[in-house]
């Protein structure tokens, strides 16, 4: 089986929005609406996606795929922080997704999709509350959680917690 990391481009759109998805399925199934996984989710993905790689680079925008005997199966996406108060604080990177399918845990590829966004500098992310496997993921990466969560609007069963690295 070959596997590697990669940085995709606007020819990887449906396969990255398609992983997206089924990593949302897998991750989050019962604990987001259905609506987080049928045709209209995958339909806002693509877009997403496409405004992601084919908008003109930002040196602060890093982008990866994970794939196995040339398929995508995972994907990571890291940027500044939007809050103005992170960045006033010395943050200089989050971490905005990172999704591999089930079937690939344990690969070592989401580590090296992690690797490949962010460096060893300060850096956030948010975690869904109910998600022990990817808490410690990021623990073993020096991430901490902060206190600090937020509850969605429309799914107020769903909390998510940040985490932080200096």
């Amino acid at each position: 089986m070959t596997r590697g990391v990669r940085t995709p481009d606007a020819t990887d759109v449906e396969d990255i929005a398609r992983v997206h998805v089924e990593g949302w399925r897998e991750t989050y199934a019962g604990q987001l609406p259905d609506s987080s996984f049928d045709a209209d989710a995958l339909a806002r993905r693509r877009q997403m996606w496409t405004s992601i790689l084919t908008s003109p680079p930002r040196s602060t925008r890093r982008v990866a795929v994970a794939t196995s005997n040339g398929h995508i199966v995972g994907l990571a996406l890291a940027d500044e922080p939007r809050d103005a108060a992170d960045r006033a604080a010395g943050v200089t990177q989050q971490l905005y997704a990172l999704y591999l399918l089930s079937a690939h845990h344990g690969s070592g590829l989401g580590q090296r999709m992690l690797d490949a966004v962010i460096d060893d500098g300060p850096a956030l992310l948010w975690v869904a509350k109910d998600n022990p496997r990817a808490q410690s993921f990021y623990r073993r990466n020096g991430f901490t959680l902060d206190g600090t969560e937020i509850i969605d609007d429309d799914v107020p069963t769903f909390v998510e917690c940040r985490m932080v690295r200096s």
